[in-house]
């Protein structure tokens, strides 16, 4: 078997054409401060929309995350339910989309398929 490279996917492509500060979290960011969301909130949405695609979330997750529609769903509940938005956005960062989380005694990565795994 030989070694076959991963070709980039549109979105890829589109990510790793940008410059530093105009990837799509960074222009999400600014257009959600200029829509009157909160910077604490805008800064919280924009590390969740490029976790998604840096730790490649699952396609559900990253639709949540703004991949489908440019972050249009991630403001609008940011503009309607800043609270649940924070709330949901920090859970998604604290389990990395959904996958573990860490044991608060222990310090452990627990995988939510059962397996404890070393950071």
């Amino acid at each position: 078997m030989t070694w076959q490279p991963a070709y980039p996917s549109a979105l890829d492509e589109r990510v790793l054409s940008c410059t530093y500060g105009h990837y799509p979290w960074d222009d999400w960011e600014r257009a959600a401060l200029a829509a009157g969301v909160s910077k604490d909130l805008a800064g919280l949405g924009r590390l969740t929309m490029r976790e998604a695609y840096q730790h490649q979330w699952d396609a559900r997750l990253k639709s949540l995350c703004g991949w489908r529609d440019e972050g249009r769903r991630m403001m609008k509940l940011a503009l309607r339910s800043p609270g649940t938005a924070g709330k949901r956005w920090r859970r998604l960062l604290d389990t990395d989309g959904c996958r573990g989380e860490y044991d608060e005694k222990t310090g452990e990565w627990i995988s939510f398929d059962g397996r404890a795994q070393t950071p």
